[in-house]
């Protein structure tokens, strides 16, 4: 049988093409991997305290969101990080890049947000999508509330109402943010507000704060 040389050279360089080619792609096809097997499983454990006919399907807006969020940030913190690298005329020409950066950013999240939630609320019920924002951000709203109330045994009714709407305001922002850190970071800068509000009410925070700490402390000791 007779070879046809060319052919066979041409399919050789053909095939250690792909191999090198698969080999230069297989790092970034494994971080992949693990990051989707990371957000899946992120997203079974909110599932899971559901109690969904449609968990499937639940997971899998709740996993496309988890995706979304991540390839936002990537997208504008490499932009950042060419605007600061890059030279400009003026260092004001640079702050005015590096703030239309973060505005776009924050406009690509919150329309991404509005669509996630949308989405949801075909499967889910008002009570349900609560379970889902609060598994995306650690149940950090239910959990200062609660300590809000302890604290502040004899907060009005408008007063809790207004931790609430700021604590469900920081969530919304904390859902979309992209770490454990930043998610942490907008309950903080939002719980001094609502500090500032209840001082501005005459309320002594401080003494509060002590006062509360003293009462855990004793209920422990009992």
């Amino acid at each position: 049988m007779k070879i046809n040389y060319c052919a066979f050279l041409t399919l050789l360089f053909c095939l250690l093409t792909i191999v090198s080619e698969g080999q230069d792609k297989g790092t970034t096809t494994e971080k992949e991997i693990a990051y989707t097997q990371t957000i899946t499983k992120r997203a079974d454990k909110i599932v899971q305290t559901l109690g969904t006919a449609d968990s499937i399907r639940v997971r899998e807006v709740i996993v496309a969101r988890y995706r979304q969020i991540n390839d936002i940030h990537n997208q504008y913190n490499n932009q950042k990080k060419q605007f600061k690298e890059k030279s400009f005329d003026t260092k004001e020409k640079q702050e005015k890049a590096l703030q239309k950066n973060e505005e776009e950013r924050l406009s690509k999240l919150n329309k991404g947000h509005k669509k996630y939630i949308a989405k949801l609320e075909k499967y889910l019920s008002d009570t349900q999508v609560e379970q889902v924002k609060d598994g995306m951000t650690y149940g950090v709203v239910p959990i200062t509330y609660k300590g809000y109330q302890e604290m502040l045994p004899n907060l009005t009714a408008d007063q809790k109402k207004q931790i609430l709407s700021w604590l469900h305001e920081a969530r919304d922002y904390a859902m979309d943010a992209e770490s454990s850190e930043k998610k942490h970071a907008w309950f903080g800068k939002y719980k001094g507000r609502i500090n500032n509000y209840l001082s501005a009410s005459g309320i002594d925070m401080k003494k509060a704060s002590k006062e509360w700490e003293e009462r855990i402390a004793r209920e422990k000791k009992h």
